[in-house]
């Protein structure tokens, strides 16, 4: 499924002549706001886009098969790609409907759909340009679909959404937390490495349950080798939730630990004595320990 140079992308840009007289502002886009009113528009914004006490995500196939589509859908995305924020936005948007809607029993093609839709929304949201919809069904799916069908599905998202797809993300909160860090430079590798991160939790745990400001403050601070106290988290904002916060670094503790060990057994194998085994056993438990005492991690300066 080759791109043609001319036709490889949908440009969003439109002739249209705005009328700004009627229009609704947007409280994270005004730029002459300073930095304080900033974060608190914020902070009320993603107040907004929690769930709240409705349900959590419920799929057929189990939570095998969302970790499967997730994986594909983050494929799809580093392969043209596009912004971190438009992957979060996608994984969050299935989600989202999945909180609200029943995929139909039986219908494993029902969900490959979902996230095809998923990911050109978000990407007409973040992007600039916008693969055409057959073209984005790259990295090998299951199944394919015609661009009629995925419009229908778009439709449906955003009816279930009810138009609200502009939410706030844990990127809408770094530039901020990052200037609070002083040894933190944004032109380093470190924060490619928070951004890896944010998009590999949407993977391993339900990044719904936590608004995104913890899940921003929660990745830096585990990238960043900090302490996860009270007195670091106060740097960052006094509307920044702190048990959520070390909930959310305790799940990535957890997720990078569990990596670790797959990782080692799939490199390390155990040797077949009786000795090697044992060795290997307490290697791993030494490991275990280590994910899971005291971090030794420095606070802030």
């Amino acid at each position: 499924m080759s791109l043609s140079p001319a036709h490889s992308a949908v440009n969003l840009y439109c002739s249209e002549v705005a009328d700004l007289s009627d229009s609704i502002p947007f409280p994270y886009l005004d730029s002459s706001d300073d930095d304080e009113c900033f974060i608190l528009r914020l902070f009320d914004s993603e107040l907004d886009g929690m769930l709240g006490s409705e349900r959590l995500p419920v799929l057929p196939e189990g939570v095998r098969a969302r970790r499967d589509i997730v994986n594909w859908m983050l494929k799809v995305h580093s392969y043209y790609n596009f912004r971190p924020e438009t992957a979060y936005l996608s994984v969050t948007y299935l989600d989202r409907f999945l909180c609200i809607y029943d995929l139909p029993q039986g219908k494993e093609w029902s969900l490959q759909l979902l996230s095809v839709a998923c990911i050109s929304l978000a990407a007409k949201m973040e992007e600039t340009t916008v693969p055409f919809l057959l073209d984005l069904q790259v990295m090998e799916p299951r199944f394919l679909f015609t661009a009629m069908t995925v419009q229908k599905m778009e439709l449906l998202v955003m009816a279930v959404l009810k138009w609200r797809l502009r939410v706030v993300t844990p990127f809408s909160f770094l530039d901020y937390f990052i200037s609070k860090i002083p040894c933190f430079s944004s032109q380093s590798h470190n924060f490619s490495n928070v951004s890896d991160l944010i998009l590999s939790s949407c993977r391993v745990m339900d990044h719904l349950d936590f608004l995104p400001s913890s899940i921003a403050a929660a990745a830096l601070l585990w990238v960043t080798s900090k302490n996860v106290d009270d007195q670091t988290l106060e740097h960052f904002h006094k509307r920044v939730n702190k048990e959520m916060v070390k909930r959310c670094h305790n799940l990535i503790k957890q997720s990078m630990c569990s990596m670790g060990r797959v990782k080692r057994q799939r490199l390390e194998p155990v040797p077949a004595s009786p000795d090697g085994v044992l060795d290997a056993d307490i290697s791993e438990s030494c490991g275990e320990l280590k994910c899971g005492g005291e971090d030794s991690k420095s606070g802030l300066d």
